[in-house]
């Protein structure tokens, strides 16, 4: 079973083949012309397959399969011609239709071709999804979650991932949009080339020009070389301009210039250099209302948001924050150079799931990993959540307050403990050994062990 769009301008020929695909148990959209249906299409919405007739008014089936395929060259397409047009439906298998019905057909015929669509369909998927795992792994990129906000969008990124489309990716800060700049070049056949990330808030707007468009020997007091910017170092591949919207207006304009020639002139030179390169823009602001504000060129945000791509903030994936935690806690475990991985309880967990987190998933990450830091035993228990509030902004989440948490001097009376346990156990619990590591005389040692229980029974300096 699967989701059909239907697309015929004959009212009656969409509520009969509704009516009976309804029956046969699949989700069926209608649509009544091929503008309407490709809203639908680019609306987000997830179909197996699209029945459309050929012989519509405005855009044709012809051309509506053209567009379907464009955006999605692995949605099937079933075109339903009239009867004496077996040109057309030739026509439009060359065309890349996955079959055709002539009238007046037969429900079972029509049942039958939507459930092999249907089938085909669910095999490229699956094979596509193996590609961009296998993509994802050599990358070394992991997206954590099972939440149907986040399998929409990085089901999104897939369909996106191998058209040379410019995408902009919008989401919350934190959110992990530069996950899926990354997921979107390592599924592209441009994934053997470079993938370049520009942090367009991190740099002046005076070297952001350089940095991006290069500059000749010369060109400004320092220039003592040549330097290829950013576009010319990701030719051929993709470049990532994270957080686009920071970018000042005399900037914006000359990369407006550069996707419409595509073509870049480095400071203090005369040349010009042709550039092949995918662009993929992230932001966590409402562009559109920058727009109006006066604040980003209108042109260019119609040149970078061909496609928007939306990354869900963590209040709409609650139900990932569990494999979210865990696995933040496996890292750092590992990072810190703890024996054993730590373990979140039942009860904590049930506190994380509640949190707001504002900061997102980066501010998961790092509630996690403070959390792991300041453990004083295998399993993370529910009073840990105080430890998460931080006096550093968007570090962690705003309840408890910190006046309700440890204070800086028991917070530290953890860390120098699981730091002595840590470095007794990387010396096999040689004393001397692990005084020397940190730096501690053995006298100074054996007083601290002694004051954080970590001695034997009878142990004695050595």
């Amino acid at each position: 079973m699967g989701r059909i769009l239907l697309v015929d301008d004959d009212p009656s020929v969409l509520f009969a083949l509704s009516e009976m695909l309804a029956s046969r148990g699949h989700d069926v959209v209608t649509a009544s012309d091929g503008a309407e249906a490709l809203t639908s299409i680019d609306g987000g919405a997830a179909f197996g397959a699209v029945v459309t007739d050929l012989g519509m008014p405005g855009m044709s089936g012809l051309e509506l399969l053209e567009k379907v395929r464009a955006r999605d060259a692995a949605l099937p397409v079933i075109v339903i011609t009239a009867q004496g047009s077996e040109r057309a439906a030739v026509d439009a298998m060359k065309r890349g239709a996955y079959d055709y019905l002539a009238k007046p057909f037969d429900n079972d015929e029509v049942s039958y071709s939507v459930e092999r669509a249907l089938e085909t369909r669910a095999l490229r998927v699956e094979s596509q999804a193996k590609t961009v795992e296998k993509a994802l792994e050599a990358s070394g990129v992991r997206i954590v979650g099972q939440s149907p906000a986040l399998l929409r969008a990085v089901e999104t990124a897939r369909r996106l991932a191998d058209k040379d489309v410019t995408v902009l990716v919008r989401g919350e800060t934190g959110t992990g949009k530069e996950l899926f700049g990354t997921l979107l070049h390592a599924a592209s056949k441009r994934a053997p080339k470079a993938l370049v990330r520009f942090n367009c808030a991190a740099i002046p707007a005076d070297l952001a020009e350089a940095q991006l468009f290069g500059y000749a020997r010369g060109a400004f007091t320092g220039a003592s070389g040549a330097h290829a910017g950013f576009f010319v170092q990701a030719k051929g591949g993709s470049l990532v301009l994270d957080e686009v919207g920071e970018l000042s207006l005399p900037i914006q304009a000359k990369l407006l210039r550069v996707l419409q020639e595509r073509e870049v002139q480095p400071l203090g030179s005369t040349q010009v250099e042709h550039v092949d390169v995918r662009l993929v823009s992230s932001t966590h602001r409402d562009l559109l209302a920058e727009v109006k504000a006066g604040r980003f060129r209108e042109d260019l945000y119609y040149r970078i948001a061909v496609v928007e791509l939306h990354v869900p903030s963590l209040r709409e994936r609650r139900e990932d924050i569990p494999l979210l935690a865990r696995e933040f806690a496996r890292k750092y475990s590992e990072r810190f150079g703890l024996l054993e991985v730590a373990e979140l309880s039942p009860d904590l967990v049930a506190l994380l799931v509640e949190a707001p987190w504002p900061g997102n998933v980066r501010q998961l990450e790092n509630a996690i990993a403070r959390c792991v830091a300041l453990a004083t035993g295998k399993v993370i228990g529910a009073s840990a959540f105080a430890l998460l509030s931080s006096p550093q902004a968007g570090d962690g989440p705003p309840t408890p307050s910190a006046a309700d948490g440890p204070s800086y001097r028991e917070q530290m009376d953890v860390f120098e403990r699981n730091l002595l346990a840590a470095t007794l156990a990387a010396t096999s619990g040689n004393q001397s050994e692990a005084g020397r590591r940190l730096g501690l005389s053995r006298a100074t040692l054996y007083d601290r062990l002694q004051r954080h229980g970590l001695l034997p029974e009878n142990a004695k300096k050595d």
